[in-house]
């Protein structure tokens, strides 16, 4: 499943793969505009100063790889503008980028996305249920981390699944705080000698959100700090297409075996709730060239209080008021507007059926149609 840049010269966009290398190397090699998504999780640059221990002198598997080990803050700088000029190269005009990052680094990463022309479009605070204690007691526990959101430009316009948020938040608009615990148990990927494969294991659950979110099904994700896959497991799981970079092996070796056990959900598990104007407009002239109302058929309004006629263009008339189901609803109502489709009803076997029932048909004829 891994792949090295020479044998890609015939595969355009190496899909579902992890890409051996330096992320700016090999980001600089993939096709232009070619990614919906981008889910980044660089190196800290967390600047430890020697070992941490715990009140009971053991040590503290703490974040301290060469990987994440900088001269300083203009080396950092200089490999956060690569990255992000070689990131925005590959994202379609309406592709978006999560970066997620501490306080050591997500405000130069923050400054640096805005120099280059990305939109930001929400900080949102990942608070850890479960954070690593404070063992010197000299600072507050680090208990969040910080991810931005950025559209490409200010012109982006990028995939927000609002509605699917919101179910997924109990039917709550979705806030910028997001309240998940760290990979503990079973969840914690380990390495042959029992020890955390990697120290800083992005929890399922917080990509889960980010990609229902803020990518569809088919979408092309891209992760240059792939480390041990979680954004391509879920990815795979989700029905999206993935891309990882990766250049140590110890990891890659931990992703291919975490994703090999992966099985993409079924095309219903992976349907999510819409916002209605995602669905398709349905004009109600339909209704009427379908035969599913007739002209000359009456529509009432609950209660039966008012009523008009169907004419054979999709209009109606009633009291002497003729237009569109919206329009005649309103006049009659006395009001600004009026939602037809919800205020009309026909009569069937003696009981009042909503003609959005009609239109409710015709959408799903509609996706019956559509190709996957």
């Amino acid at each position: 499943m891994t792949t090295t840049k020479d044998e890609r010269t015939t595969v355009p966009l190496p899909l579902n793969r992890i890409l051996a290398g330096d992320c700016i190397e090999e980001m600089r090699a993939l096709p232009e505009g070619s990614i919906d998504l981008i889910f980044a999780d660089p190196p800290y640059n967390l600047q430890l100063r020697g070992e941490l221990h715990r009140p009971d002198n053991s040590r503290v598997d703490a974040v301290d790889d060469h990987w994440d080990q900088f001269a300083g803050f203009a080396a950092y700088d200089t490999f956060t503008r690569d990255w992000l000029a070689a990131a925005r190269r590959l994202l379609k005009p309406d592709g978006a980028i999560w970066v997620i990052g501490s306080y050591h680094n997500i405000f130069r990463v923050g400054a640096e996305l805005q120099n280059q022309g990305f939109w930001i479009l929400n900080d949102v605070v990942w608070r850890k249920s479960n954070p690593m204690p404070n063992f010197r007691g000299k600072r507050l526990t680090n208990a969040h981390e910080t991810m931005i959101w950025a559209g490409k430009s200010e012109k982006s316009k990028y995939t927000f699944n609002y509605e699917a948020l919101k179910s997924l938040n109990e039917g709550v608009q979705m806030r910028s705080d997001w309240v998940i615990p760290l990979c503990t148990g079973g969840e914690r990927l380990k390495d042959a000698a029992g020890e955390k494969a990697h120290p800083t294991q992005k929890p399922e659950a917080l990509l889960h959100r980010v990609l229902v979110g803020t990518t569809n099904p088919g979408d092309v994700v891209l992760d240059p700090f792939f480390g041990t896959g979680t954004t391509g497991a879920v990815a795979k799981m989700l029905g999206r297409d993935f891309i990882g970079i990766e250049r140590e092996a110890s990891y890659r070796e931990v992703a291919e075996k975490r994703l090999a056990k992966v099985r993409k959900f079924d095309a219903e598990g992976l349907a999510t709730t819409r916002a209605k104007r995602a669905e398709p407009r349905v004009p109600f002239g339909q209704v009427i060239e379908r035969g599913m109302l007739r002209p000359g058929e009456e529509l009432y309004s609950l209660g039966s209080r008012h009523k008009a006629k169907v004419r054979a263009d999709g209009s109606l008339i009633g009291n002497d008021v003729r237009g569109s189901i919206h329009q005649v609803g309103a006049a009659l109502e006395g009001a600004p507007s009026c939602n037809g489709w919800t205020y009309w009803h026909f009569k069937r076997e003696g009981k009042m059926v909503p003609i959005d029932i009609l239109r409710q048909q015709i959408r799903a004829e509609m996706d019956d149609t559509r190709p996957n």
